[in-house]
């Protein structure tokens, strides 16, 4: 019954111009599958992507809160060289230098067109054949917590635990990792940016849901009505949605 995260949900008041922006940072395609805007590697739309976590646009009429997201995308280089001409395109796009308080690190903190932040990672071993996108990364306050939260709740695999960080990857060792970073701040505004998971086929959504209340997960309402998911947060308050299976 574990859960794959499947896309990364950006909330946006102008989502087409946010989602052309994703799309071209990544060298993606757009589609337009309904109401939202998704962002997934080039070719035919397919969701599930079999090994890329998409990233999905809504349209949303408020504007994004002066505070820091605590999840935010870690891009991929490959050389000095790479990141230095990925910031200038960035920059192009329309992509801004942020400052959370960062101080003097290797790698570049910039923000899209609506102020979601990003980085732009220096090059990294680990990360060599992730793709465009090296890591989804959650800002937390305890890391063996949510280590010991997800990994219940996840079919991807552990790969490190510490007072610092958790990090996760898909069993079959592709696509981006998912990391549980270690924060002073705490969550203060509703999350602008949220992972979606997918039950395996053939699964109960409701069977998995009443799973991760077990595990410590809680009901949110969002006002999102009635639909074919399910809104919860984690035991840090991080908020996900768990999808119809496919």
């Amino acid at each position: 019954m574990g859960l794959r995260p499947v896309q990364v949900n950006v909330k946006a008041v102008h989502d087409a111009v946010v989602a052309r922006f994703w799309a071209d940072a990544l060298g993606w395609s757009l589609f337009r599958p309904g109401s939202t805007a998704y962002v997934g590697p080039v070719g035919d739309f397919v969701w599930p992507d079999p090994v890329a976590v998409g990233i999905n646009v809504i349209p949303v009429p408020e504007p994004k809160p002066v505070a820091k997201n605590r999840v935010h995308l870690d891009l991929a280089t490959t050389s000095e060289a790479h990141r230095a001409a990925l910031v200038a395109r960035l920059g192009a796009l329309g992509a801004r230098p942020v400052d959370v308080g960062q101080g003097e690190v290797p790698w570049t903190v910039l923000a899209d067109p609506e102020g979601n932040e990003f980085c732009v990672l220096e090059p990294r071993e680990i990360y060599r054949d992730t793709g465009p996108v090296a890591a989804v990364v959650v800002d937390c306050a305890e890391p063996r917590a949510m280590a010991r939260f997800w990994d219940e709740a996840l079919d991807w695999t552990l790969h490190e635990v510490t007072d610092d960080q958790a990090v996760f990857r898909s069993a079959g060792g592709a696509g981006p990792y998912l990391e549980f970073v270690r924060t002073p701040d705490v969550k203060s505004v509703p999350d602008r940016v949220h992972l979606d998971l997918l039950p395996a086929p053939g699964d109960d959504r409701a069977a998995v849901v009443a799973r991760l209340r077990a595990l410590g997960a809680t009901d949110l309402d969002v006002g999102q009505g009635d639909v074919p998911w399910t809104c919860l947060t984690d035991p840090e308050g991080h908020e996900f949605c768990v999808l119809s299976p496919s």
